[in-house]
């Protein structure tokens, strides 16, 4: 019993070590982005005729932290992957801790991809779109508490989102998941990809389109790349 006990607290006392370290590069990478982040600021609103308006002077703060913040996530995420690789390494064996490791850049990649599809296409698609809306009826004003609110909505889920394909690729190599169990959940699966992308979008039928096809296309290549995965693996478990 007192030995389960000294074990329990050496992990609970690794894993507070692990979080510390993952804690401290997003401050890090926060402060950094705290730095230089009106000339992101000034970037990302470039294509915008004339200035956004703020309510109170702690808007502007508020879409600052935003800013940093998302800067900051996707810095640490390579990081908090690398992390959480060395706490469950001990209980891997040597194949599953290989492949692990080797899942981990594709992590930051399809991260910044996702972003950058929700910020270069999806965004800037559907502000049109609602921009159109109002010509010549009402006199638009964009505010940068909404208009970044906006933006993020629209960007930083597809983050996650995007990582979808490697997440499937990375549980059938382990053998958790596989193509038969993925086409099996394909309806339950719409339903939950339908119900993001309406929490995640503005209150408008073409927003919820052009966030619901994108998702279901991405649940299709992670079928179609689990597939492959699989029958890899199967031939490499037969030549064993």
């Amino acid at each position: 019993m007192e030995s389960t006990d000294v074990q329990n607290f050496e992990h609970l006392e690794e894993l507070r070590r692990r979080i510390i370290k993952i804690s401290f590069m997003f401050i890090l990478s926060f402060v950094a982005a705290l730095i230089f982040v009106q000339d992101i600021y000034h970037w990302l609103v470039r294509d915008l005729d004339g200035k956004l308006a703020i309510l109170g002077p702690s808007d502007i703060l508020w879409v600052y932290m935003i800013i940093s913040s998302v800067f900051a996530i996707a810095v640490t995420i390579p990081v908090a992957a690398y992390q959480t690789w060395l706490f469950v390494k001990p209980a891997l064996t040597k194949e599953e801790s290989r492949i692990t490791l080797s899942f981990i850049p594709g992590l930051f990649i399809l991260f910044i991809a996702g972003i950058s599809f929700g910020y270069f296409v999806l965004f800037p698609t559907v502000l049109g779109f609602l921009t159109n809306l109002s010509a010549g009826q009402f006199e638009l004003m964009f505010t940068a508490d909404k208009y970044f609110r906006f933006m993020l909505h629209l960007s930083l889920p597809f983050g996650f989102l995007f990582e979808m394909p490697l997440v499937v690729m990375f549980l059938t190599r382990l053998g958790i998941l596989n193509p038969m169990k993925l086409a099996k959940a394909r309806k339950i699966s719409y339903f939950v990809l339908i119900i993001i992308s309406i929490l995640i979008t503005p209150p408008d039928f073409i927003s919820d389109i052009l966030v619901i096809v994108p998702l279901l296309l991405l649940y299709e290549l992670s079928v179609t790349i689990s597939r492959f995965v699989y029958k890899k693996k199967i031939a490499s478990d037969a030549s064993m």
